[in-house]
């Protein structure tokens, strides 16, 4: 029977565990690991409880390396080499197109395609050891999973092109200075500190935390008039959703709402 490569786990209640489990390969991305990691997002999909999702690599050395260097070797032709590409961006934006906010905890290396599945998350938690990069440049490529798309957008198109073109990797201080992860840990510390942010995010409202994260998302595709008028058409809604009406009552009677996601 083949090994599992990627794992789901309940935490605590609302609160997920993603890994990718193919250490002796430092995590690298093939076909398979991604046919994983679709399902396993399919079964998140039919998860009500699911609010927050820590994502990680198993293992002291990488979140994830890069994709499978050798799978990529024996791409046949280009028809093919972008068929693997559209799978790995397909199954990328599924994590941004999700209402669960998932969070990445980078405790080693995420280079290549393991920086583009960070990048499509939504908050990144690197442990100080961590580095980050796309070397594909020195395999005569480029990457292939979003990484030209959503690097700039991250860090600003002079940095993006840097990192790309050059293919040097960041430590995770100069990577959080330049807002490629939103915070730095020391190592035995990451999964405490993801753990932390995941429980306060699952005990919000879930409906206003499902908009806040498609709000801020589309922010960088819409001008700021779709963007303001979409604010106030979610605003609207939720005010008078059974959540809204639940979360005013209660700060009025100075206690915790309960929220039901309604």
């Amino acid at each position: 029977m083949a090994d599992t490569l990627v794992a789901l786990e309940l935490l605590e209640p609302g609160i997920y565990l993603l890994r990718i489990q193919r250490e002796k390969a430092l995590n690298a991305l093939n076909s398979a690991v991604l046919d994983e990691l679709s399902s396993a997002l399919d079964a998140l999909d039919g998860k009500a409880d699911a609010r927050v999702v820590i994502v990680t690599g198993q293992g002291s050395k990488a979140f994830v390396a890069g994709a499978d260097i050798e799978a990529i070797h024996q791409i046949a032709n280009d028809a093919a080499a972008r068929q693997f590409a559209e799978k790995g961006q397909r199954l990328f934006q599924r994590f941004q197109e999700s209402s669960i906010i998932y969070i990445g905890a980078i405790n080693g290396y995420a280079l290549g395609g393991g920086l583009e599945l960070a990048m499509a998350l939504d908050l990144r938690i690197a442990a100080e050891t961590a580095r980050l990069g796309q070397p594909e440049i020195n395999l005569g490529i480029i990457p292939g999973f979003g990484g030209t798309q959503r690097l700039g957008r991250l860090v600003g198109p002079g940095r993006a092109l840097w990192m790309i073109a050059s293919g040097e990797p960041v430590r995770a201080p100069e990577a959080q200075a330049m807002g490629l992860v939103d915070a730095v840990t020391a190592s035995n510390e990451l999964m405490d500190e993801c753990l932390r942010r995941a429980r306060v995010l699952a005990q919000k409202a879930p409906l206003a935390l499902a908009e806040s994260k498609r709000m801020v998302a589309r922010s960088r595709d819409w001008t700021i008039h779709e963007g303001l008028q979409a604010e106030a058409e979610a605003f609207s809604a939720l005010a008078v959703s059974d959540d809204g009406r639940e979360g005013t009552r209660a700060f009025l009677e100075k206690r915790q709402p309960v929220f039901r996601g309604q």
